[in-house]
């Protein structure tokens, strides 16, 4: 084999391989759905910092939302883009529910204790629960390829 179809060869078995192992986990790029209005709403990026587990918006759907600010946040993200806004924070893995962190809604300016999970029957859905005490709201999340 030439060293040309060779380099080809690798390069298509590596991105495959990549493909195969993010199947598997939270880690990767999430379109919202609304549990209200079953309307994509934007992208979040679930990535690891640390031994902690953080989600952060990469994308907005509504074309005329594209360079909104979130004037519900508090502190030092007041007033920052929602684009590039972490809102997901230190989640903590355990045995394959991510849990002990929070996640944040821009639009209602609530934060709330988190817990996420890929669905057994789908590794394509992602279960994203936020809690107020004993009360919870559930999204379900769509891989983005």
């Amino acid at each position: 084999m030439k060293i040309r179809q060779t380099v080809v060869y690798i390069l298509f078995l590596t991105l495959a391989m990549q493909g195969f192992a993010q199947e598997g986990t939270i880690f990767g790029k999430w379109k919202t759905v609304d549990d209200e209005t079953g309307e994509a709403k934007s992208t979040v990026e679930i990535y690891k910092k640390g031994d902690k587990v953080f989600g952060k918006v990469v994308a907005i759907t509504d074309p005329d939302h594209q360079n909104e600010i979130c004037d519900k946040c508090e502190g030092e993200e007041k007033n920052t883009p929602i684009i590039g806004l972490e809102i997901i924070k230190n989640l903590e893995e355990d045995d394959g529910e991510y849990s002990g962190g929070t996640v944040f809604d821009p639009e209602k300016g609530k934060k709330y204790t988190a817990k996420i999970w890929l669905d057994k029957k789908d590794p394509s859905i992602l279960h994203l629960r936020g809690y107020v005490a004993i009360f919870y709201r559930t999204q379900d999340w769509i891989r983005v390829e």
